[in-house]
């Protein structure tokens, strides 16, 4: 019998206490709210460039890097992973050089991922007031996407002290009024592209 790993092990039971929570969801009469929350997590995916099969493992790998990091580093690092179409974005403190090359190779090594940017930062964990600050201006950017007829389901948005980090499969014009709408968004310092361009 194949042994599975660790951190596999705590992803599946993740996806199993999802699926307990929503047949409890179901059994208690609420079953509106979670079937409008369906149908809008299946618009997501229809609209979504990513094959279905790629949208799933994007989340498999990301919580999968993110756990495999947290053990072997702890609370010595402050690391975000987002995953697009099996590229990896790394952002966030680690103390030294070591530890940012230690977390690419983790990173690295994960099943199916194609690409590592590693964009960690040398130097000391940033405080919550930044962290809670990053959190708002990446809704900023997806509220303008929204407010200028963009649609967000192309781009992922992730932000790490003040700079926007943007992740899609887009077409070039599409990349560009991204690209813009996030540099006139307030607080943000930068913007980083980590497109794949499909026209």
């Amino acid at each position: 019998m194949k042994k599975i790993s660790q951190p596999r092990q705590w992803v599946m039971s993740l996806v199993a206490l999802t699926a307990l929570a929503s047949i409890a969801v179901l059994m208690s009469g609420c079953a509106p709210v979670l079937v409008a929350g369906v149908a809008t997590t299946g618009v997501v995916v229809a609209t979504d460039r990513r094959t279905t099969g790629s949208v799933l493992d994007d989340a498999t790998m990301s919580s999968s890097i993110m756990f495999k990091i947290n053990e072997q580093y702890g609370d010595k690092v402050h690391v975000g992973v987002a995953s697009y179409n099996g590229i990896i974005l790394l952002t966030g403190e680690v103390p030294d050089v070591a530890t940012k090359e230690g977390a690419g190779r983790i990173a690295a090594k994960e099943d199916r991922v194609r690409a590592v940017q590693n964009e960690l930062l040398v130097g000391q964990l940033s405080e919550l007031s930044s962290r809670a600050n990053d959190s708002f201006i990446t809704s900023k950017v997806k509220t303008r996407f929204v407010d200028s007829d963009f649609s967000p389901t192309h781009v992922k948005v992730v932000t790490e002290r003040g700079i926007v980090y943007l992740m899609g499969i887009v077409k070039r014009e599409e990349g560009e009024q991204a690209t813009e709408i996030a540099r006139k968004t307030s607080g943000v310092k930068q913007v980083v592209r980590i497109f794949e361009y499909n026209g």
